[in-house]
Protein backbone atom coordinates (compact mmCIF):
# COMPACT_ATOMS: atom_id res chain seq x y z
CA UNK A 1 0.00 0.00 0.00
CA UNK A 2 1.60 3.35 -0.81
CA UNK A 3 1.96 6.08 2.00
CA UNK A 4 -1.40 8.01 0.06
CA UNK A 5 -3.49 4.78 0.53
CA UNK A 6 -2.68 4.49 3.63
CA UNK A 7 -3.13 7.76 5.21
CA UNK A 8 -6.32 7.70 3.93
CA UNK A 9 -7.52 4.05 5.27
CA UNK A 10 -5.95 5.94 8.58
CA UNK A 11 -7.69 8.32 8.56
CA UNK A 12 -10.90 6.61 7.51
CA UNK A 13 -10.04 4.44 10.82
CA UNK A 14 -10.34 7.22 13.39
CA UNK A 15 -11.10 10.14 11.96
CA UNK A 16 -9.68 13.56 11.33
CA UNK A 17 -10.21 14.83 14.58
CA UNK A 18 -8.13 12.21 15.72
CA UNK A 19 -5.76 11.59 12.96
CA UNK A 20 -4.90 15.47 13.30
CA UNK A 21 -4.54 15.68 16.94
CA UNK A 22 -1.37 17.00 18.70
CA UNK A 23 -1.57 13.77 20.66
CA UNK A 24 -1.34 11.45 17.54
CA UNK A 25 1.48 9.16 17.29
CA UNK A 26 3.39 11.03 19.34
CA UNK A 27 7.41 11.11 18.77
CA UNK A 28 10.02 13.24 16.62
CA UNK A 29 8.88 13.59 12.84
CA UNK A 30 11.23 14.52 10.06
CA UNK A 31 9.42 15.52 6.78
CA UNK A 32 11.67 16.31 3.99
CA UNK A 33 10.89 18.48 1.18
CA UNK A 34 12.87 19.48 -1.96
CA UNK A 35 12.36 21.82 -4.89
CA UNK A 36 12.82 22.19 -8.50
CA UNK A 37 11.97 25.03 -10.03
CA UNK A 38 10.73 25.74 -13.55
CA UNK A 39 13.51 26.92 -15.55
CA UNK A 40 11.89 30.99 -15.54
CA UNK A 41 11.36 31.07 -12.12
CA UNK A 42 14.08 33.79 -10.60
CA UNK A 43 16.22 34.28 -8.30
CA UNK A 44 13.80 36.93 -5.83
CA UNK A 45 11.49 34.29 -6.56
CA UNK A 46 13.38 31.11 -5.27
CA UNK A 47 14.05 33.53 -2.17
CA UNK A 48 10.29 34.40 -1.85
CA UNK A 49 9.67 30.50 -1.57
CA UNK A 50 12.11 30.04 0.94
CA UNK A 51 11.03 33.14 2.81
CA UNK A 52 7.27 31.64 3.02
CA UNK A 53 8.03 28.26 3.68
CA UNK A 54 10.22 29.23 6.74
CA UNK A 55 7.23 31.72 7.76
CA UNK A 56 5.24 28.60 7.98
CA UNK A 57 7.27 27.97 11.28
CA UNK A 58 4.99 30.35 13.50
CA UNK A 59 2.01 29.16 11.80
CA UNK A 60 -0.64 28.45 15.31
CA UNK A 61 -2.90 25.48 15.56
CA UNK A 62 -6.58 26.35 16.98
CA UNK A 63 -5.29 26.83 20.63
CA UNK A 64 -2.80 29.59 19.57
CA UNK A 65 0.71 28.09 19.89
CA UNK A 66 2.71 27.05 17.00
CA UNK A 67 2.94 22.77 15.80
CA UNK A 68 5.96 22.95 13.77
CA UNK A 69 8.90 21.92 15.96
CA UNK A 70 11.65 23.60 13.46
CA UNK A 71 12.39 24.35 10.06
CA UNK A 72 15.06 24.21 8.43
CA UNK A 73 16.29 25.21 4.76
CA UNK A 74 18.10 26.41 1.83
CA UNK A 75 19.84 26.24 -1.45
CA UNK A 76 21.42 23.49 -2.78
CA UNK A 77 25.34 23.35 -1.97
CA UNK A 78 26.36 19.80 -1.88
CA UNK A 79 29.29 19.10 -4.49
CA UNK A 80 28.09 15.55 -4.90
CA UNK A 81 26.37 13.61 -7.55
CA UNK A 82 23.08 12.62 -6.58
CA UNK A 83 21.26 15.29 -6.12
CA UNK A 84 18.80 15.29 -9.58
CA UNK A 85 19.23 18.74 -10.14
CA UNK A 86 16.73 19.60 -6.71
CA UNK A 87 17.66 23.05 -6.28
CA UNK A 88 16.08 23.90 -2.44
CA UNK A 89 15.68 21.78 0.50
CA UNK A 90 13.54 22.00 3.86
CA UNK A 91 13.35 19.52 6.71
CA UNK A 92 9.82 20.10 9.01
CA UNK A 93 10.12 18.65 12.25
CA UNK A 94 6.89 17.45 15.09
CA UNK A 95 6.49 16.48 17.68
CA UNK A 96 3.70 14.05 16.22
CA UNK A 97 2.37 12.55 13.13
CA UNK A 98 -1.05 14.54 13.98
CA UNK A 99 1.05 17.89 13.68
CA UNK A 100 2.28 16.35 10.72
CA UNK A 101 -1.13 15.15 9.28
CA UNK A 102 -2.26 18.59 10.52
CA UNK A 103 0.46 19.67 7.92
CA UNK A 104 -0.27 17.99 5.04
CA UNK A 105 -3.68 18.31 5.29
CA UNK A 106 -5.44 18.04 1.11
CA UNK A 107 -5.58 15.99 -0.17
CA UNK A 108 -5.41 13.76 2.18
CA UNK A 109 -7.54 15.69 5.00
CA UNK A 110 -9.82 17.72 3.13
CA UNK A 111 -11.99 19.11 6.44
CA UNK A 112 -10.66 22.72 6.59
CA UNK A 113 -11.03 22.87 10.31
CA UNK A 114 -8.73 19.74 10.89
CA UNK A 115 -5.87 21.31 7.81
CA UNK A 116 -3.43 24.70 8.27
CA UNK A 117 -5.34 26.91 5.70
CA UNK A 118 -1.56 28.27 5.40
CA UNK A 119 0.35 25.63 4.39
CA UNK A 120 -2.19 25.06 2.29
CA UNK A 121 -2.24 28.70 0.94
CA UNK A 122 1.62 28.04 0.30
CA UNK A 123 0.99 24.61 -1.90
CA UNK A 124 -0.84 27.19 -4.13
CA UNK A 125 1.29 29.97 -4.04
CA UNK A 126 4.48 27.54 -4.90
CA UNK A 127 3.33 24.64 -7.48
CA UNK A 128 2.90 26.54 -10.48
CA UNK A 129 6.72 27.61 -10.06
CA UNK A 130 8.10 24.25 -9.99
CA UNK A 131 8.60 21.79 -12.64
CA UNK A 132 5.54 19.47 -13.80
CA UNK A 133 4.68 16.86 -11.64
CA UNK A 134 7.14 14.42 -9.56
CA UNK A 135 10.20 16.46 -11.23
CA UNK A 136 9.34 19.68 -9.22
CA UNK A 137 8.90 17.88 -5.70
CA UNK A 138 10.30 15.11 -3.60
CA UNK A 139 8.80 14.58 -0.14
CA UNK A 140 10.35 12.23 2.47
CA UNK A 141 8.91 11.57 5.89
CA UNK A 142 10.48 9.25 8.84
CA UNK A 143 9.86 8.58 12.42
CA UNK A 144 12.41 8.35 15.02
Amino acid sequence: MDGISQAKSELAAVGPERFTARDYRRGAVKHIVLFRFKPQVTAEQAHDVVRRFLDLSSTPREDGNPYIVSIAGGAQISSEEGNHEFEYGFIVEFSSLGDRNYYLGRPIVTDERFYDSRHDDFKVFVGPLLRDGADGVLVFDFQG
